[in-house]
């Protein structure tokens, strides 16, 4: 592991949260697809040092996530990881409250990695271990920090309940959140996920992995309209998504023409297949937030998260929607939207906070939906 594939997370994006009283301190450990990330956040919201170990470059010539090479790169980064994670924030393990890691879902063999590890440190040091369900780390993170769609408003706080966007490279689901492990689906995919159409899109196009803000940035300069996808769904009732009709749709359209694309060609293309998803997503949530349970619960914010929060069409279009039922609309800042380890330290915290800590051994899980927490 080299010094440019190590990343420090920016902690002014939490700051002047601090409380007289002392607060509990978490390290938080994520292993569940391709980073190896440790973080120590507070209680009062504050990003004490968080590390990222990114395995893109060694997923990239494949086009995707192998699992086995993700589950070795785990176990030569997690010590290294930790420590920095430590280090940084210039505590030792003697100053940590809870230990908190990734137990499910994703890929077993990363996941075993940092449970692990996240087990071995808490039957050492006595600590109190969390079992963190992946999902609820992106479900609870803008709880932790918050922002407008570009990013320039960094103080909105998400209260119980709210409404939730959660789009992933492997979900995509409509939830809503009443409170840690309250979560009733609204919508969610019946084939593909968002962000897995994004990579599969890249991919026919030669324009790398992982494939979300490629083509969101070559959407920015290409024209919407220039291609006609179908917007799969849309003209029905209910919540649900199907995104896969869009992604064929793309292979036939490109089955027409002759490679090496233009960049104009490329730039249009995207757009166009960008803004077929968006309107896809826009449709759903406008079904969802009319539908008796989430009118009853009346939640007041309208949140993204997951890895396909970063992207800025996506953003904007909850934004403008979110306005339109006045509602407040927040995402976790970017650097938070992908799999990191302070959300997952602070959904320890919050499980902590709820007492739903790990009493007895757990057998970490590939699958595990979040309305079974």
């Amino acid at each position: 592991m080299t010094d440019d594939t190590i990343i420090k997370m920016d902690m002014g994006a939490v700051a002047g949260r601090r409380s007289s009283g002392r607060a509990i301190l978490c390290l938080g450990i994520e292993s569940s697809c391709d980073e190896t990330s440790a973080a120590i956040v507070d209680s009062d919201r504050n990003i004490l040092s968080h590390i990222i170990y990114s395995q893109i470059p060694e997923h990239q010539k494949y086009g995707g996530v192998v699992p086995e090479l993700a589950a070795r790169a785990h176990i030569l980064a997690i010590d290294e990881v930790i420590n920095l994670a430590l280090s940084r924030a210039n505590k030792k393990l003697a100053d940590i409250d809870v230990i908190a890691a990734t137990a499910g879902p994703g890929l077993i063999g990363g996941v075993l990695v940092g449970w692990m590890a996240a087990t071995g440190i808490a039957q050492s040091t006595k600590k109190t271990l969390v079992a963190v369900n992946h999902l609820e780390g992106h479900a609870l993170v803008p709880r932790l920090c918050a922002t407008a769609a570009d990013d320039s408003k960094t103080d909105i706080n998400v209260e119980f309940p709210y409404l939730l966007m959660l789009a992933s490279g492997g979900h995509c689901q409509i939830l809503l959140v009443r409170g840690v492990g309250q979560y009733e689906l609204i919508g969610q995919t019946l084939d593909d996920s968002a962000g897995e159409a994004f990579d599969k899109v890249a991919k026919m196009l030669g324009l790398g992995y992982p494939g979300g803000p490629i083509v969101d940035a070559h959407a920015k300069l290409g024209n919407p309209r220039a291609f006609d996808f179908p917007r799969p769904l849309c003209d029905k009732p209910g919540s649900d998504f199907s995104f896969s009709g869009i992604k064929t749709a793309a292979r036939a359209f490109l089955g027409k023409y002759n490679p090496p694309y233009s960049d104009g060609f490329i730039n249009d293309f995207c757009a166009s297949f960008q803004a077929s998803v968006v309107d896809c997503i826009i449709n759903r949530l406008n079904n969802a937030m009319k539908t008796q349970i989430v009118r009853e619960c009346a939640p007041k914010t309208l949140v993204v998260a997951g890895g396909v929060a970063k992207n800025s069409a996506i953003r904007n279009a909850m934004q403008d929607l979110a306005k339109r039922h006045n509602m407040i609309f927040a995402a976790p800042p970017m650097n938070l939207c992908t799999d990191n380890g302070a959300m997952i330290a602070w959904a320890g915290i919050e499980n902590y906070r709820a007492g739903k800590v790990v009493r007895e051994p757990i057998a970490p899980r590939p699958r595990w939906p979040l309305t079974e927490l």
